[in-house]
């Protein structure tokens, strides 16, 4: 096939002689990853022949024609049989030459009051409607899995951290639900985009509207989607829901990493709070003893990935004047890859956090008298002390303590009262890890009451989301 052949096939060559570059060619054209969107090219396509018919652009037979040469295509392309030629441009492209090779020139008649500009914006809305609804479902599964381990442990104790220096006790269980209620924000954040997402551009045409009788809102309705875009020269450049996605995404996997950091720490032999499954780990090509959390340091890394790819569309999309341009071909391959690393990434989550055992002993055997100094200070502020002042005569205590080379709850009654006569000889009642946590019962707190009030609303987030 000769350039001028190739040139003489795609869709906008009729008003040019020259065939364009090759160079231009292999620079302009998307197929090589927008042909995954082929499903929904052909949904849409299907879609728009109907609405055609009811405005009586198309015949019966016609709309029939279409309707079975887009389901043969359809077909080919499920099968792995269908073949691309040197003249697709793009999966639109291939779609419809393939189209008029099966039907005739009939299957031109389906382009009618349509550019690739409303299509692809639909068609791309589409695909992520479809795809946000599959990392939901990994999303939830994570969280069932955090919820399972939490059920386990709501008695067993832990240090909590901050600075990464050990804070206050907590139940274990606690901690796992932290992480389940942060990615519960991660779902609603997602149902949101998918809510953004369904909003239909087809039937805006270039960027003016069509001339031709499309009833807009019945074409929208009949692919799933919410509602029409109000504004035909906003809809065939607006990427605020891909932006939506991959803000949705990169902050999830900001989550993800924490935890991911958190279960690194705390599996290391320095802590030995969680035992990871062989089957979750690798091991290293030089040192036989090792077992290390890839999953979790590729959970770790990827939040890079993904952060790059939200800040590479927002200044893509940042100096785009009014309309359609070519710049927006660039949030495809930011979305497939941000949607392919999600997909990869959770199931081998999900398995982690399924199969990890936690070690309540060694979690136990962390805890340090030092991390009930707020409950001593809580002890003066029981009898008139205001806290700030009980914050000082406790730190005093603390410093007491250690000159003395003790604990706090080995420190002689007289060194306290040396501090202050506010101190008793039922302060050392204090020093109870389980008394301790049971005293937050404050909706939220670590208390095992509250808790278990926790689970009862995780479950509650879950069933309704039919997870």
């Amino acid at each position: 096939m000769t350039e001028s052949e190739r040139s003489s096939r795609t869709l906008w060559s009729g008003r040019y002689e020259a065939a364009v570059a090759d160079s231009v060619r292999r620079l302009n054209d998307s197929l090589p990853f927008d042909k995954r969107l082929y499903a929904s090219d052909i949904a849409c396509s299907i879609a728009y022949a109907q609405a055609l018919h009811r405005a009586g652009v198309l015949s019966d037979s016609e709309l029939a024609a279409i309707t079975s040469g887009l389901e043969q295509v359809r077909a080919e392309f499920d099968s792995g049989a269908f073949a691309f030629a040197p003249s697709d441009e793009d999966i639109h492209t291939a779609v419809e030459r393939r189209l008029i090779e099966l039907v005739g020139a009939v299957g031109g008649k389906l382009h009618t009051g349509r550019s690739r500009n409303d299509q692809v914006a639909t068609d791309t809305r589409h695909w992520q409607a479809q795809t946000i609804s599959r990392i939901l479902r990994l999303l939830t599964a994570l969280q069932r899995a955090l919820l399972e381990q939490a059920k386990q442990h709501v008695q067993t104790l832990m240090p909590g951290y901050t600075h990464l220096r050990a804070a206050q006790p907590i139940s274990a269980a606690h901690w796992l639900l932290s992480y389940f209620w942060m990615l519960s924000r991660d779902v609603r954040r997602f149902e949101l985009t998918r809510e953004a997402t369904l909003i239909s551009p087809l039937g805006s045409s270039a960027l003016a509207g069509t001339p031709y009788p499309i009833d807009r809102r019945a074409l929208a309705e009949s692919l799933g989607f919410l509602d029409v875009a109000p504004n035909s020269l906003d809809a065939v450049s607006d990427r605020d829901f891909a932006v939506d996605f991959l803000y949705a995404a990169a902050l999830l996997l900001t989550h993800l990493s924490r935890f991911a950091e958190d279960v690194i720490l705390f599996s290391a032999p320095l802590f030995g709070f969680i035992s990871l499954d062989e089957r979750y780990t690798t091991g290293s090509s030089l040192m036989p003893q090792k077992q290390n959390p890839d999953v979790l340091e590729l959970t770790r890394g990827k939040a890079g990935r993904l952060i790059g790819r939200l800040s590479g569309l927002l200044t893509t999309l940042k100096g785009l004047p009014t309309g359609y341009n070519k710049d927006l071909q660039e949030d495809k391959e930011a979305l497939f890859d941000a949607a392919d690393t999600l997909e990869t990434l959770l199931p081998a989550l999900i398995g982690t956090v399924e199969t990890m055992r936690l070690q309540p002993e060694a979690m136990r055997a962390a805890l340090d008298e030092s991390m009930l100094a707020t409950d001593l200070a809580d002890y003066l502020v029981q009898r008139g002390v205001p806290f700030r002042e009980a914050h000082a005569l406790v730190g005093a205590a603390v410093r007491a303590a250690q000159a003395q080379g003790v604990t706090l709850s080995a420190l002689p009654l007289p060194a306290y009262q040396a501090i202050s006569t506010h101190f008793q000889d039922d302060l050392y009642s204090v020093f109870d890890f389980e008394a301790a946590i049971g005293k937050r019962k404050a909706l939220g707190g670590t208390a095992l009451e509250a808790v278990r009030q926790q689970i009862e609303r995780a479950e509650a987030f879950l069933q309704e989301r039919g997870a």
